[in-house]
């Protein structure tokens, strides 16, 4: 199959994320004028409690079939045998998770009022199962994922509008949401069999198999705990004024972590199929180009953030929600060592199979943040989650960079890595003065807020091109050789 382009599956990845975020904000203020309180409150809580069941039913499969699949990508044989092995266990992990979810509904009698809602999502863990998307990212096609994850939501959208019209339409609603979520994933599952073919087997290596998916499934259930710990923690130590701004903070931080993280993302796979056969010079060379291009985006990205966290919070959530701010200005940090962490885990821990390794060091962290929360909460409240989260993120990047150093030693520490660290520092420094001069010139939010992005994105590719940033120059390279301009 033809190698498929770095640059390309970024910005379709980036799409895709994106979507999934902007589907609720543009739905969110519709369905909650026209929904009941209750109503959204049992929709809520019953997304949000299958979603446990999903990561039950997920086990770790993703992460574990890239890793090992992208070394038999070009083998149709022994990806077909190794991808139908991996459905088999997805699918008795996905009827273990029903079993527990139809437990839980005989066992709580509290949940009655939500069991409607709750089958519905339900449907989730099937239809992920089906999809089978990690065929898709082991071959590196982002585009046929993408273009229908766009057009069910779009379709999605105009039947939110067609059906959901009155108070008790919750149910409606929520089956829009899994049609919106998961409704491609048919499609994707009839598709990968012209991949590669896919069906249900019996004879599954589970002593080779099942030992790394747990591992890396209890690793995904530690960053699931610590990362909800801080809204959990905010909530039962303040109140839920405080848990509002910090979601707020967090909302935004997310929107903006998902666009600068989906070039790590694609990079994956490629990254997984070299180490995995052993091609360590290629393995070493994208490494550090995925390094220095994050460099180039996520430090401009976190600066920026940082200078226009109130024009955003202010035109986004309005001002009752400006206390965020100072939230949101502590946590932007962490965008820098989550992106850095998830290189670490994800391209290099992972493939090297040090799993172990990697849940240390999520579970050290969990702990960490933990205590922090507890110390800082009663003081800084929802600020001192946004500090515990940022103290959080920089030790599992420290510690996953501890954990691969003598993969990494000689890429991190390189001159050409340092070299373009110490430029792109240059072009934020001219992002922080564009920004303080647009304060100053114009009155306007929007007006003021649009200047600031666009004059900074000027500046900084300037500055770039003026001390001969090594990843904006090759990018001008290629544009050359393509006649674009």
């Amino acid at each position: 199959m033809r190698k498929k382009s770095l640059v390309v599956n970024a910005f379709l990845n980036g799409l895709r994320s994106v979507l999934n975020i902007l589907f609720p904000l543009i739905t969110f203020p519709y369905v909650t004028r026209v929904l009941s309180v209750n109503g959204i409150g049992i929709y809520n809580f019953s997304n949000t409690y299958v979603g446990y069941f999903v990561l039950i039913a997920g086990l770790g499969i993703s992460t574990y079939a890239v890793r090992e699949g992208a070394k038999y990508r070009d083998d149709i044989k022994k990806i077909s045998n190794f991808s139908s092995q991996i459905f088999s266990i997805n699918i008795y992990s996905t009827i273990i998770a029903y079993l527990l979810l139809l437990l839980s509904l005989i066992v709580f009698k509290n949940l009655n009022n939500y069991i409607s809602c709750i089958l519905i999502f339900s449907l989730q863990i099937l239809f992920t199962t089906l999809g089978t998307e990690w065929i898709y990212i082991i071959y590196e096609d982002y585009s046929y994922i993408t273009i229908r994850s766009i057009i069910f939501k779009v379709i999605s959208i105009f039947f939110l509008f067609i059906f959901v019209r009155k108070p008790t339409d919750y149910l409606v609603y929520a089956g829009i949401s899994v049609f919106a979520g998961v409704g491609s994933n048919i499609l994707n599952f009839i598709h990968a069999r012209q991949i590669c073919s896919i069906k249900f087997v019996n004879n599954i290596n589970w002593r080779y198999h099942l030992k790394p998916i747990l591992v890396i499934f209890a690793t995904s259930v530690a960053i699931t705990i610590y990362m909800s710990a801080d809204t959990t923690m905010l909530g039962i130590m303040k109140s839920d004024y405080d848990v509002g701004i910090y979601s707020t903070s967090v909302k935004i931080y997310t929107i903006i972590a998902t666009l600068l993280g989906a070039i790590s993302t694609v990079t994956i796979p490629r990254l997984a199929m070299l180490y995995g056969k052993k091609r360590f010079k290629e393995y070493k060379k994208i490494l550090s180009e995925l390094i220095n291009t994050l460099n180039v985006i996520v430090l401009p990205g976190t600066v920026g953030l940082i200078m226009l966290s109130k024009d955003i919070v202010l035109i986004i959530a309005g001002e009752k929600y400006l206390p965020a701010v100072n939230s949101l200005q502590l946590i932007s940090l962490a965008m820098i060592f989550s992106n850095f962490s998830m290189i670490f885990n994800q391209c290099v821990l992972i493939p090297a199979k040090r799993e172990n390794k990697s849940l240390r060091n999520t579970i050290v962290t969990a702990l960490i943040n933990i205590i922090l929360n507890v110390v800082f909460i009663p003081y800084l409240s929802y600020n001192g989650t946004a500090l515990s989260t940022t103290i959080a993120e920089f030790m599992v990047m420290f510690m996953n960079g501890w954990s691969g150093r003598d993969i990494i030693k000689d890429v991190v520490f390189s001159r050409r890595i340092l070299k373009n660290i110490s430029t792109s520092v240059l072009g934020c420094l001219g992002i922080i003065l564009i920004c303080s001069l647009c304060r100053i010139s114009y009155t306007s939010l929007v007006l003021r807020t649009v200047m600031s992005v666009i004059l900074s994105v000027g500046i900084y590719m300037a500055i770039l091109v003026l001390v001969k940033n090594e990843i904006i120059m090759s990018y001008m390279d290629k544009l050359r050789k393509r006649k674009l301009f």
